[in-house]
């Protein structure tokens, strides 16, 4: 009898699309994103994993995004609108001098906006005929498109506060009050649309390009919602809000290893009850969408669909939380009758249990494994020791919310840490990786690639051997994350072989890629 076909181990690299490099202030989806595709390509990787594409809401986070299902129109790329006629050359040399290494949100979206504003005028005074695209990409997509395109417009109307603040018959969504509103504010509901067919039409044509390359496109769904997005003020009923649309309760998680206080993320929570009478629907519709532009998911804080962590919504801290049951298996059971088997790997981070190990194995989906969380647990019983791992997991070096590989060997003690703790920690770190040298980032490199997880995924930052300086994310923390970016001129010559040579030993080539060729840069 034939034995099951086994999974083809994979490697990947996650780097967020605004980190890429270019000459217009933040990554987008133009040259430099299909350069670094190539770069991949070289390095034999198979799997490009990336942040929520959202449009951020607050603090440039995509994980508090206006809406689940548009795409940030910062990220839409210039070069080929000039190509299309609808920018000119000269509206792109007034750039000012951006950062190479740093993104400034606000700086970029006050220069960017006006060029997108320019290509939506030149847009509409073509001929009817040419822009038929925008009518069947609004036909199309009208069962999302038109909530976030008048959310917007609205929010232009009333700059100051959230949709809480309209005036009664809009946000409490009276259906004569939408209709004026979308007639009055036509053109910059027009300009909505234009925005997310552009967006959606480059990052389709990129994640095309990858996969002809044997690239899978890893995304990313937050579990829970920004308050202040279409999706919610569309959608109240689904949350759980007092009779002003404020949230009677908001997302969070307990003290843990990022914050003592833990983190008070301020989401709405939804009313399960609710969306269980509608057969999980919008959940269906938002997983589906995001099926459209990624070829895996990974669904952040899984442990919530098991139990959530309920924040009073007057409190100040989320130590005033408990916890509450969560739709568990019910809904993945919803998502497969509609979707069929799911891409889906779950964060399977924090405080995680038994009844959250139950829910993923019982689901069958891979977990998560981080090399920085194994050190330091004296038994080597945790999950996070590669002599742990199962096959059926991906795992990192660090993720987007840990400090960089070398950041993590050069820190101090961390929370509930002694500073004979840390040191006993790092030396459980140099002996497990056999630690000889400065190499310090690349020993756990090599250890998530050589472990049996069927995945695994290296931030781009631990690549380039980067301090704390490089980190993303600092949980707890509302500014100075999300800005790093990747500086072409600190990519070494060797590094995409020197990868190579990684996926090669550990059997982890790209589908197709069974060449003999030796990737060591040591042998030219």
């Amino acid at each position: 009898m034939e034995s099951p076909k086994e999974p083809r181990r994979q490697a990947g690299v996650l780097l967020h699309v605004t980190s890429l490099p270019g000459a217009f202030g933040v990554g987008d989806f133009g040259p430099a994103a299909y350069r670094f595709i190539e770069w991949l390509t070289a390095a034999r990787q198979s799997l490009w994993q990336i942040l929520p594409l959202g449009p951020p809401a607050s603090g440039a986070s995509p994980y508090q995004s206006f809406s689940s299902f548009a795409i940030s129109p910062l990220m839409i790329a210039l070069e080929p609108l000039v190509e299309e006629g609808l920018l000119t050359d000269a509206d792109l040399h007034d750039a000012p001098a951006f950062a190479v290494e740093r993104v400034d949100f606000e700086r970029v979206a006050q220069w960017r906006e006006p060029r997108l504003r320019t290509a939506w005028h030149r847009y509409l005074a073509r001929p009817e005929s040419e822009r038929q695209p925008l009518w069947d990409f609004g036909a199309a997509q009208a069962w999302w498109l038109d909530d976030y395109a008048l959310f917007m417009a609205l929010r232009s109307r009333f700059p100051a506060g959230d949709w809480t603040t309209w005036p009664d018959p809009l946000r409490s969504r009276d259906w004569h009050a939408l209709q004026q509103a979308k007639h009055e504010l036509a053109e910059e509901f027009g300009f909505q649309q234009f925005t997310q067919m552009l967006a959606y039409g480059q990052w389709r044509q990129l994640r095309q390009a990858a996969n002809d390359r044997g690239i899978q496109i890893l995304g990313d769904v937050p579990i829970f919602v920004g308050h202040n997005s279409a999706d919610v003020w569309a959608r109240q009923e689904l949350f759980q809000l007092d009779e002003t649309g404020r949230p009677e309760a908001v997302a969070g998680v307990p003290p843990d290893y990022f914050c003592e206080d833990g983190q008070h993320w301020g989401n709405p929570l939804y009313r399960w009850d609710r969306l269980a009478e509608t057969g999980y629907r919008w959940w269906i519709d938002r997983i589906w969408a995001t099926l459209q532009c990624v070829d895996w998911l990974r669904i952040d804080h899984f442990r919530g669909f098991e139990a959530y962590w309920e924040i009073p919504g007057t409190a100040r801290t989320a130590k005033e939380g408990k916890w509450q049951p969560g739709p568990g298996r019910a809904l993945f059971e919803a998502l497969r009758e509609s979707l069929g088997p799911l891409p889906i790997i779950a964060e399977d981070l924090g405080v995680i249990t038994a009844e959250v190990e139950a829910l993923r194995d019982g689901l069958g989906l891979p977990g998560m494994r981080v090399l920085q969380f194994a050190f330091g647990d004296a038994t080597g019983t945790s999950t996070h020791w590669p002599h742990n791992y199962v096959r059926n997991c991906i795992s990192y070096t660090g993720t987007h919310d840990n400090d960089t590989a070398l950041g993590w060997w050069e820190t101090g003690p961390q929370l509930h840490q002694t500073t004979e703790d840390r040191e006993n920690e790092l030396r459980q770190a140099r002996d497990y990786l056999d630690c000889r040298g400065s190499g310090r980032a690349w020993d756990m490199i090599r250890a998530v690639y050589a472990s049996v997880a069927d995945r695994c995924i290296v931030p781009m930052q631990d690549l380039l051997e980067l301090g704390s300086t490089a980190r993303m994310n600092i949980p707890g923390t509302a500014t100075g994350n999300w800005d790093w970016r990747l500086n072409p001129l600190r990519i070494p010559a060797d590094l995409a072989g020197r990868l190579a040579h990684l996926s090669t030993i550990y059997a982890r080539l790209p589908a197709g890629d069974f060449s003999q060729k030796s990737t060591n840069p040591a042998d030219g």
